[in-house]
């Protein structure tokens, strides 16, 4: 066996280096610059530490901060790992369990022992702590122990968590286990992890991280399991990073849609309706709006509305394919009345079952069997705003954002398969302009078949094929604009071209969707009469574009701030009084502004006119209408928009114009 191997570097060059060589010695060899700022190594494609040996000919790259995505997933898991370690140097009898990277930081799960349950007070303590163990700079080294091995020691250590884990890993496999400090330390503390680390701690910044709460979370997930301390912390390459973190931090708390939805009187939530929303007044205004303007969009688009009930025969769901993969998040009920007795409502064993529906499609499917249908009378695109019901777990609700019931803007389009790309690719051209229509920026994916599916391969081949080209032809399967595909993210029944809108702090949100399936079509016997006389199956194209009501004006209210743009805005002006007697000339302006179909209010308390605007700003009234006694004398109004600084005097008719134009939806302004 050759004692050199070959090492492809991704300049074209070849470097001949002894068996065994590190990663990290390739790097010194070609410079200490980069030796030094080198944290991972890609060897054939595989991640791994500097410091393991290459023992083959092998294409090599070495990771830098620049490559920013590898380099931050390692850093948080290692920031993880000094967050574990850290917490049991100072507790010894806490037990740890799992701790892995997040999209923008990291967490790690520990059984508390005698000290009980963490809390926010201990964050700056443990802080301190993670402080100290990475500017030690502890050697982060890689062992392969047994299962046997590892799951002896962890027993031995009282990690019953940790030897639970490893006892159920492959018998026989070398298991990867991540010591901090040298082997033969005493004191290294040591945890199972595949990898890779940094080569050591000092390479944290020690100022780039910060712990920012503690939750309670369920051992592997399960409510059944033992209750664990999660404690949550967010890590970066360095301090600028975190700092810009921090800010889009506070800049997200100051949207969110919770407080703003007080703030405004939107809406409410509360457990006598758990995962429901009571919408109130205001809320419902812009809920309505949003419902008018897709009416007009989805009625320009030759679609046909339509509405379905909220509950069907659990033997439909069987046959859609739903009942084996939703029925945990079904809500049934029995189709009996039942005997309500003092133990509770009691159903009897032979009540047939009733579902309330999570998805409009097989309903849907319902409505195209009715009567038959020709070939001449596709695409027929049926459209519900339908009400769905998911039984999500209470963990797991968050807002408007996830909710258990829910107002899909769902359509369905049954057609021939000629005519799917055409319709994809309107539909993608609808999408875009309504988009565009609230200010959002967006990328498209197409999410590929899962593992477990129903239909053919042929089937998924034709599928996705034909998403595909409807991309191309809409012009948005461009990589610099995000374009992706993402292997095992479809539905199980059709892959699925996604919209992921960009928000006005960066933020994505995946909403639109538009799936292929011809799986349902065949499970519910959907049929058309072809140009040969013959039955066919129709192709069925599901689709959303705000994907739900609720959600989408949460995403709406964070992205704007709560400064909804006028056409949403659930008050449009308030006439303000500055004396009583302007009252009189305030009423004038508020029925002449509502006879030009402005929504306002009055607001003719005896306040100052400066906690007036305070007072409306908070509820982001767009427009404040100032009058007092030389208005009324004038018949003019002065007029403060929310955000701007001067306010604009003008005679009450002119107001009135700039108002009603302004007021227009997109698409109305478009016809205007």
């Amino acid at each position: 066996m050759s004692e050199m191997v070959k090492i492809s570097l991704p300049d074209g060059s070849i470097r001949e280096m002894p068996r065994g060589t590190t990663a990290l010695e390739v790097a010194a060899a070609i410079g200490p610059g980069l030796a030094k700022a080198a944290m991972l190594a890609s060897v054939d494609g595989e991640l791994r530490d500097l410091s393991r040996p290459i023992e083959g000919d092998s294409q090599l790259a070495l990771i830098t901060a620049r490559d920013e995505s590898a380099a931050l997933e390692v850093t948080r898991h290692d920031y993880a790992h000094v967050l574990a370690e850290a917490v049991q140097a100072l507790w010894p009898d806490t037990q740890i369990t799992f701790g892995p990277a997040t999209d923008d930081g990291f967490y790690y799960d520990f059984a508390p022992g005698s000290r009980g349950p963490f809390t926010d007070d201990d964050l700056p303590v443990i802080e301190e702590k993670m402080r100290d163990i990475i500017r030690a700079d502890k050697p982060l080294i890689r062992e392969e122990w047994t299962r046997e091995a590892l799951v002896a020691w962890f027993r031995e250590k009282g990690e019953t968590f940790k030897a639970q884990w490893a006892a159920e890993l492959p018998d026989g496999e070398q298991l990867t286990i991540y010591r901090s400090g040298p082997a033969d330390a005493p004191d290294g503390w040591l945890d199972l992890c595949r990898g890779p680390h940094l080569p050591s701690t000092g390479r944290l910044d020690p100022v780039a991280f910060k712990l920012t709460r503690v939750s309670g979370a369920y051992w592997r997930g399960d409510q059944n399991n033992a209750m664990l301390s999660r404690i949550y912390g967010t890590g970066w390459l360095n301090k600028k990073q975190m700092a810009e973190h921090l800010t889009r931090l506070e800049e997200a708390a100051k949207r969110d849609h919770r407080k703003l939805g007080r703030e405004m009187d939107l809406f409410h939530l509360q457990e006598e309706a758990h995962g429901s929303v009571f919408w109130h007044p205001h809320g419902f205004v812009i809920w309505r709006a949003l419902e008018a303007y897709m009416r007009r969009k989805i009625d320009a688009a030759g679609y046909q509305e339509i509405k379905t009930p909220q509950v069907m025969d659990a033997r439909q769901w069987e046959k859609s394919g739903h009942w084996g993969k939703y029925s945990e998040n079904m809500f049934v009920v029995p189709d009996e009345v039942p005997d309500i007795g003092g133990e509770g409502p009691v159903v009897s064993g032979d009540a047939q079952w009733m579902a309330l529906k999570p998805m409009n499609c097989p309903a849907h499917v319902l409505v195209f069997k009715q009567g038959i249908t020709s070939y001449r009378e596709l695409p027929i695109r049926l459209y519900e705003n339908g009400c769905c019901h998911r039984n999500e777990p209470h963990g797991a609700l968050h807002g408007l954002m996830r909710v258990r019931q829910f107002t899909q803007d769902d359509a369905h389009i049954f057609c021939t398969e000629s005519q799917i790309v055409e319709e994809v690719r309107a539909f993608c051209e609808l999408a875009d302009s309504i988009y565009r229509d609230f200010g959002f920026s967006y990328a498209v994916k197409l999410a590929l078949r899962p593992e477990k599916r129903f239909g053919s391969d042929d089937v998924w081949d034709m599928a996705e094929a034909e998403l595909r080209q409807a991309v191309v032809e809409a012009g948005l399967a461009d990589p610099a604009k995000g374009w992706e595909e993402l292997p095992g993210e479809g539905a199980f029944y059709a892959p699925k071209l996604e919209w992921h809108l960009t928000d006005a702090i960066g933020r994505t949100w995946q909403v639109g969707t538009i799936q292929s399936d011809r799986v349902m079509p065949e499970r519910l016997d959907a049929t058309y009469i072809g140009e040969d006389g013959e039955r066919h199956r129709p192709v069925m194209l599901h689709r959303a574009i705000f994907g739900s009501y609720e959600r989408f004006i949460g995403i709406l209210i964070e992205h704007y701030a709560g400064r909804l743009p006028l056409w949403l805005a659930p008050v449009q002006a308030v006439v303000a009084t500055i004396v009583s007697d302007a009252d009189g000339y305030a009423a004038e302006v508020s029925a002449a502004l509502r006879a030009a179909g402005i929504r306002v209010e009055s607001d003719l308390r005896n306040e100052k006119i400066n906690y007036k605007v305070r007072e409306h700003s908070v509820k982001k009234v767009p427009h404040l209408l100032v009058v007092g006694k030389r208005e009324a004398e004038e018949r003019t109004v002065a007029v403060r928009t929310l955000g701007e600084q001067q306010q604009r005097f003008m005679p009450l008719d002119e107001a009135i114009a700039m108002l009603r134009t302004a007021a227009l939806a997109p698409d109305m302004q478009e016809q205007n």
